[in-house]
């Protein structure tokens, strides 16, 4: 990609842009934002760095490129975390004079930022990137400080501090001396302060005066003048107010730059300082724009849609289909809007929006028509919708039209509040792959983590990795990790459940392997603390591999996991009104149908966390289907000859999942009014239908209610049927006729 690189005059804005052409982009172009009054060394902005403002112009020499340059007319008037464009923000300065970068030169396709910690400055920059169509570019993001300051010295940079704030920092000994020198009395700082080593807290400021980059002159700071402006005598503040300076030509070398020198501006315009002249700020802002989608419900008169939902009433979920043959279903596209319309009624209805969904299934019958899907996708769910955060989202090719549906098929996880937490990062980096869209990377959200579906991409590339399966789902547990750190926990001890989706390339054996590489992971992220030691406090997830037709970029592997992130402020006790009963005395629904056999347990997974969650995976083969008719055979009339059909067997299987689900939660003290959701995958292969299946099961539900309280009647399904081509709880065999996935939270 062709980069325009923002730049500050510090040390990080230029690492950024060598790693962008350690990457393989090229950086064309340079743009920075400076006072309005050249004779102000620094402003009170959030956003930029300003002193040294007076020696970056020389940047454009040095580098031999265009520098596009703007004098800031704007202020702080947002201060939210997250940022929606503002008439007279000084982040609107950003937005003209990138604009104009685009305008003289079109070719640009992404912006590069030295943004390593600061989410208030990386959710600016990828505002502004987003409105524009171009790719924030953040290669520090998340990398650690003491590794990275010494990076940046050993490849070169030579910068020194032009600002120092911080207790331990002294203007009249450190202003003007090189990292290199300071970088041991940082660490020092580090270790006594807790001060960030690249001054990411604001602890000093840098101007970088040679690099790898300026491959034509370095510049010699001549005359200087220490002003202090704070005599505080715990952390005295003072700024180096250059005077006098020149650049020194160098020797034209091979050197890092030389990626340049093929193409990009032409040769007249290399060197040259572009002055980006005053636009109002208002115009910047325009008017607010009408939905792109109104809530027309007249498409969906014709179609034969389906609803399920939860009974939760905090957090349900609701499913959308279409049961409609290959025939009647038209495209992608025409599907997935009718359905999402569905779902924004259905929203509706209730008082809800796009803002009060955690979490979207988003189910596909052809990976090839991604790109069409997400088009329309982003026509409902955007980020001015959800004020927010934009929800997580896992995209998985299923065989909707070999089992009967249509095209498409969505489900959504809804909270009836507002207290969730999005991680949304747009930028790409090292740090994890980067979701440039309106779905995030995770959602936290009454203390669960949903996590996107992870791909085994290479960060930085944003390409999956070399090597097959095995390969790939190490680096999407990677990813999965480098995101749970974000939240202060991790996938090795904070898992409740693990979702796999394979892609139909894989083979047996390839599943067996990365069934082994998982365990081999989740040992290999543990905390050190707890390697040797295994604490009460680590959890038990529940496994579930899935075997679907496709998955983005035609990966083998994608991973979606869940976790538990306990809020230490939450310190409400969820009442037990079961606590003094005896569980060996009680007698369940379950016991009383059928005879206890070993089987009951084997074929389930489940993980209960403080009584507050449950996790439960049923998984049912041919051989434990056969267990289950012939135990119902025995029980009904003794008759082992009877000629057992596949409509009787699916629906003495439902039986006895439904029985079995509902044991689990009253062993642990949940109800069904507690299901956030309840999926169900069966073989498309399956000679039993879509529609027949979700009748069978609805009908035991519905003779389950007649025989207990525990299930109230209602008019949707509880339950979601997911048409694949197999799953199972191991990677080994995944050919189970029907699995049940159910979580459960109390309120």
């Amino acid at each position: 990609m062709k980069v325009v690189g923002l730049v500050s005059g510090g040390k990080d804005s230029c690492f950024a842009m060598m790693k962008c052409l350690q990457y393989g982009h090229e950086v064309v172009a340079l743009a920075n934002l400076l006072p309005a009054n050249d004779s102000v060394d620094e402003l009170d902005s959030y956003m930029y760095q300003t002193v040294g403002h007076q020696i970056v112009v020389s940047y454009a020499n040095c580098m031999g490129l265009p520098l596009f340059r703007r004098k800031i007319q704007g202020c702080t008037r947002h201060h939210d975390l997250s940022y929606n464009k503002t008439t007279g923000d000084e982040v609107e300065d950003m937005f003209i004079l990138l604009k104009e970068v685009r305008k003289q030169i079109p070719s640009i396709t992404a912006v590069s930022s030295g943004a390593i910690a600061s989410d208030y400055q990386r959710l600016r920059v990828e505002n502004v990137c987003s409105r524009l169509g171009l790719i924030s570019l953040a290669y520090l993001w998340k990398l650690d400080q003491s590794l990275l300051l010494q990076q940046m010295i050993d490849s070169g940079i030579v910068a020194i501090t032009v600002k120092v704030a911080a207790i331990g920092l002294d203007p009249s000994k450190h202003l003007g001396k090189e990292m290199s020198h300071l970088w041991p009395h940082l660490l020092k700082l580090n270790e006594l302060y807790g001060s960030n080593i690249c001054g990411e807290g604001g602890e000093y400021e840098t101007l970088t005066l040679d690099c790898p980059l300026f491959t034509y002159a370095r510049i010699v700071l001549d005359e200087y003048q220490l002003v202090l402006h704070d005599s505080n005598s715990i952390a005295p503040v003072g700024i180096l107010h250059p005077l006098a300076f020149h650049c020194e030509d160098k020797l034209q070398s091979a050197s890092v730059s030389d990626i340049n020198k093929t193409s990009g501006p032409s040769l007249e315009n290399r060197g040259t300082v572009i002055e980006v002249q005053t636009e109002s700020l208002v115009i910047v802002e325009g008017k607010s724009q009408p939905s792109d989608v109104a809530l027309d419900l007249a498409p969906l008169e014709n179609r034969k849609l389906y609803v399920s939902k939860t009974k939760k009433e905090n957090t349900f979920s609701i499913s959308c289909w279409l049961q409609d043959s290959a025939e009647i279903s038209v495209d992608v596209q025409e599907d997935l809007k009718i359905i999402l319309l569905k779902i924004e009624s259905q929203l509706y209805e209730v008082g809800f929006s796009w803002e009060n969904v955690v979490y979207i299934h988003l189910y596909i019958s052809d990976m090839n028509m991604f790109a069409i899907a997400n088009k329309t996708y982003v026509n409902f769910i955007t980020q001015e919708k959800c004020r927010f955060g934009v929800p997580s989202r896992s995209t998985i090719e299923l065989p909707l039209l070999q089992a009967g549906l249509g095209n498409a098929y969505v489900e959504v996880l809804v909270a009836n509040d507002q207290s969730k937490k999005v991680l949304h990062v747009q930028s790409i980096s090292s740090w994890a792959p980067s979701c440039i869209g309106p779905y995030s990377q995770a959602t936290l959200h009454k203390e669960i983590l949903h996590m996107a579906g992870q791909l085994g991409l290479d960060p930085p590339t944003m390409s999956l990795c070399d090597g097959g399966p095995v390969f790939e789902l190490e680096q999407a547990l990677i990813n999965s990790e480098a995101v749970a750190n974000n939240f202060n926990c991790s996938i090795s001890t904070s898992a409740i459940l693990f979702v796999i989706y394979c892609s139909k390339s894989t083979s047996t054996w390839d599943r067996i392997s990365m069934q082994e590489k998982h365990k081999e992971i989740l040992n290999q992220v543990k905390p050190p603390n707890l390697k040797h030691n295994r604490l009460s406090g680590v959890l038990n997830p529940v496994f579930l591999y899935v075997l679907v037709p496709d998955l983005p970029k035609r990966a083998f592997v994608e991973v979606k996991p869940v976790l538990f992130v306990e809020d230490d402020t939450d310190t409400e006790e969820i009442a037990n009104d079961h606590a003094t009963s005896d569980l060996k005395s009680e007698v369940y629904q379950f016991d009383s149908c059928f005879q206890p056999e070993k089987w009951h347990d084997e074929c389930l997974q489940k993980c209960v966390v403080l009584g507050r969650i449950c996790v439960v995976i049923l998984s049912i083969t041919t051989e434990i289907a056969d267990k289950i008719c012939s135990s119902a055979h025995k029980s009904a009339n003794g008759n082992d000859n009877l000629i057992i059909t596949d409509e009787y067997r699916i629906e003495k299987v439902a039986n006895f999942c439904l029985y079995r689900l509902d044991k689990v939660l009253s062993q642990n003290y949940f109800s069904w009014d507690d299901v956030m959701n309840l999926r169900i995958y069966f073989p498309a292969s399956s000679n039993i239908s879509h529609e027949t299946l979700s009748l069978f099961i609805q009908s035991n539900f519905d003779d389950f209610g007649k025989k207990t309280d525990r299930v109230k009647a209602c008019e949707e399904p509880i339950f979601n049927i997911v048409p694949v081509i197999g799953a199972g709880s191991s990677g080994v065999s995944m050919d189970n006729i029907i699995t049940f996935e159910l979580f459960a939270r109390k309120s």
